[in-house]
């Protein structure tokens, strides 16, 4: 079985930093790509950023210089580290696994998503 799981939001202020991790197990880590996605109240999810194995890292524009992925084959674990922080990027974050090691950030082109962990930038 598939699972993903996030951990490691919460409450920050503006230009402030946090470090979400996924932990993925169920699967061959190597064989997917991972991908981190967010949803703001009101909004629909928006893919922010994706690493795989073979074809490295990419990142929306708004997040790009801010934020960073990374991985952890051994522990079968993906992060992002979060900087320069802006109440735009309130949401619920979540991570995905896409069965191609090959980077996107279609949510259409993701088959499993974890449960998400509440992001929230506020003075």
């Amino acid at each position: 079985e598939v699972q993903l799981v996030e951990s490691g939001g919460g409450l920050v202020q503006p230009g402030g930093s946090l470090r979400l991790s996924c932990a993925a197990s169920g699967f061959t880590f190597d064989d997917y790509a991972i991908g981190w996605f967010r949803q703001a109240p009101g909004k629909g999810r928006e893919g922010i950023s994706c690493i795989s194995s073979r074809d490295g890292s990419t990142y929306i524009d708004s997040v790009k210089g801010r934020f960073t992925i990374s991985s952890d084959n051994g522990k079968s674990a993906v992060y992002l580290q979060m900087n320069s922080l802006k109440p735009e990027d309130t949401a619920v974050y979540y991570c995905a696994a896409r069965q191609h090691p090959f980077m996107s950030t279609k949510i259409s082109e993701y088959d499993f998503f974890g449960q998400g962990t509440q992001v929230t930038v506020s003075p």
